[in-house]
């Protein structure tokens, strides 16, 4: 929720809710004959600007894929504004993500073209270039934002026939031979669309082009004792070294160009991303892992365990009932309490409370509201739904151990509500106290950090207890078999029926089914890129669905039939236990993709990617339990029993 008042804005009918400091930019109705509704997110409305309309220019963070941490726009000594400097952040995923929106002195008016306008002129202390020669090793970006747009650096792709790709942001500066230049120009390139359905423009591009050089000033006619730029241009122009200049002046230029790109199209060049084959390959991969799991199982079901029942059943002789093999003798067992089992029911809830809050995620995704031009939307949304996923959470968790004939129910419910989202909470509390002592603004405030505190204990905790209340309140589901009081000793296996075998042959097949994405959503993620691609990403959550479904009823079956009965843990890792080749190839992502060498950026790299793992081992260890249960108590439902 936006922490601004947020304005009603009609014009031809269309109902549009914007921020109330946009709200001015709704400045005339539309001219158009007839009528048309329409519903705009909030902060993802078009704004149309009239010819001279002040234009805002916003600052954000500072960015690196080396560092990995954030920092404030003016932790480097640029230009300030006049009237002090105000954040706009407006969100708790902005919050998280470490955004730190600053109003700038950059004084843009819609179609007014600038050349060498002057922001202002700054004495370079040694620390100043300290800091500067210090960002630019690390490869910081400098964000801007206009009309909710991000700026980005346009580049050509030389290996692509000459394509031009875009990167979001622009350095601060470039090493070259030893010598630092700070690149103190930027030419700021707006393109704007005009229609005739609306009155005004719509800006619908913002590109930089930043540069080195060194300025003149003389005085400005226009401002009695002020000073203006003269910037030096050409192949001849001197670069602005740090070492050699003790001052700075900071100008732009304003270049602003008609585009037939539409408003609603305008994120396009920053959503090109490449690799659009890769996906549908990874599509096909993910398939082809499916479809040789379904025909497995569908050879177990049809053939295997479809004779196994049809003699079972056929049995007439006491000589024939004696020489009885496979997974009929352990029908007494099958259903025994495991080990650690309240641990086993803990884990499912929070496995059922994560599934729940990625398909609603994606829904959201499919239906565009969360757009990358709503920042942070995504990240807040995921925490909500987790948050109100408790209550499907508490309610599968309290069902499973009703399946144990669990009396501890309160326990139980509290070990769902605190343990596996305590675990995260830690981890991220002390990833937050190694930023915080870096300074850097992707430190989450302790405000925050109450905040999240609120929504855990106030709304997810409570939730969680509904919805055991709700579990435990139901009938226990029924068991086809009963359970012998004396446990039946389980015959030698073979090395490959070994838990550690089977658990690491699972989670291979999960782990391929959605590996290529995963490398997609990790370079979103480390790399600063856009992420999109939700209908892939849909897709391969089905199929990584099915797939640990499969696996776990295959080997599940197995075990059985080597009369082995203790299945429950087994059928959770052997499913979950791709959580640990998910954190390998976090590994191996690291070492190859990035070039982060600091120990802090090492420990969020490895801190949020345990996270990711962990929960991405409950998802798919609980959809491979849930399905081995209605398995097993499918198929001993299906035999006749003495």
């Amino acid at each position: 929720m936006s922490r601004e008042s947020v304005s009603l804005c009609l014009s031809t009918g269309a109902l549009v809710f914007l921020p109330k400091k946009n709200s001015e930019a709704c400045v005339k109705p539309s001219s158009t004959k007839g009528t048309s509704q329409a519903f705009y997110l909030p902060g993802v409305a078009p704004i149309e600007y009239s010819e001279g309309a002040r234009v805002e220019l916003k600052v954000n963070k500072l960015t690196s894929v080396k560092t990995q941490l954030p920092y404030g726009y003016y932790t480097l000594p640029f230009c300030k504004p006049e009237g002090g400097i105000s954040d706009s952040v407006e969100n708790l995923g902005e919050i998280l993500a470490g955004d730190l929106i600053e109003n700038s002195p950059f004084d843009l008016r819609m179609s007014e073209d600038e050349k060498c306008k002057m922001l202002c002129k700054k004495p370079l202390e040694t620390a100043d270039k300290e800091k500067f020669r210090s960002r630019i090793d690390d490869e910081y970006l400098v964000n801007f934002i206009v009309d909710n747009l991000p700026a980005a650096t346009k580049y050509v792709r030389k290996s692509d026939g000459g394509e031009f790709t875009y990167m979001n942001g622009f350095p601060i500066g470039v090493q070259k031979d030893g010598k630092y230049y700070l690149y103190n120009h930027l030419k700021l390139d707006l393109k704007y669309h005009s229609s005739d359905q609306y009155e005004g423009h719509r800006i619908v591009g913002f590109e930089i082009e930043p540069r080195s050089i060194v300025q003149a000033t003389q005085a400005d006619p226009s401002k009695p004792g002020g000073l203006k730029a003269v910037c030096q241009e050409g192949p001849d122009a001197q670069l602005m070294e740090l070492d050699t200049f003790n001052e700075v002046i900071f100008t732009y230029d304003v270049a602003w160009e008609y585009s037939e790109v539409r408003w609603v199209s305008r994120w396009d060049n920053y959503l090109k991303m490449t690799g659009g084959q890769i996906h549908w390959f990874s599509i096909l991969n993910s398939l082809m892992i499916m479809l040789f799991l379904s025909g497995m199982v569908a050879m177990i079901l049809l053939r295997t365990l479809y004779r196994d029942i049809t003699k079972y059943n056929e049995l007439a002789t006491a000589e024939e009932a004696a020489e009885e093999t496979g997974w009929k003798l352990v029908h007494g067992d099958v259903f025994r309490k495991p080990r650690f089992g309240k641990l086993l029911a803990v884990s499912v809830g929070s496995g059922v409370q994560i599934l729940g809050m990625s398909v609603v995620t994606l829904i959201f995704a499919l239906l565009g509201f969360l757009s990358p031009a709503h920042r942070g939307g995504l990240l807040q949304s995921m925490m909500m739904l987790f948050t109100f996923m408790g209550v499907f959470g508490g309610y599968a968790s309290a069902r499973l151990y009703k399946v144990f004939n669990g009396e501890d129910w309160k326990t139980n419910t509290l070990m769902t509500a605190m343990l596996y989202p305590g675990v995260i909470f830690m981890i991220f509390f002390i990833l937050n106290l190694f930023i915080w002592g870096q300074k850097s603004s992707g430190a989450v405030p302790f405000t925050t950090m109450f905040a999240i505190l609120v929504l855990w204990f106030g709304i997810s905790v409570p939730l969680v207890f509904l919805g055991s209340y709700f579990g435990f309140r139901r009938e226990a589901i029924e068991l086809p078999v009963r359970t012998n009081h004396v446990p039946r000793q389980i015959p030698a296996q073979a090395w490959f029926m070994q838990p550690l075998f089977t658990c690491a042959i699972g989670g291979i097949l999960p782990f391929g089914a959605v590996f290529t994405e995963l490398f997609f959503i990790m370079s979103s993620l480390w790399q600063h890129q856009f992420y999109y691609l939700f209908g892939f990403l849909a897709l391969v959550l089905v199929i990584l669905l099915i797939t640990c479904a499969e696996i776990s009823i295959a080997l599940t079956y197995f075990q059985l039939t080597a009369e082995n009965y203790n299945w429950w843990w087994r059928s959770f890792l052997a499913s979950g236990s791709s959580a640990v080749y998910v954190f390998l190839y976090s590994m191996m992502y690291f070492s190859s993709r990035l070039q982060i060498d600091k120990v802090v950026s090492t420990l969020l790299y490895f801190g949020y990617m345990a996270i990711m793992s962990l929960l991405f081992g409950l998802l798919t260890g609980s959809i491979g339990l849930i399905s081995s249960f209605f398995f097993v108590r499918t198929i001993y439902g299906s035999i006749k029993v003495d």
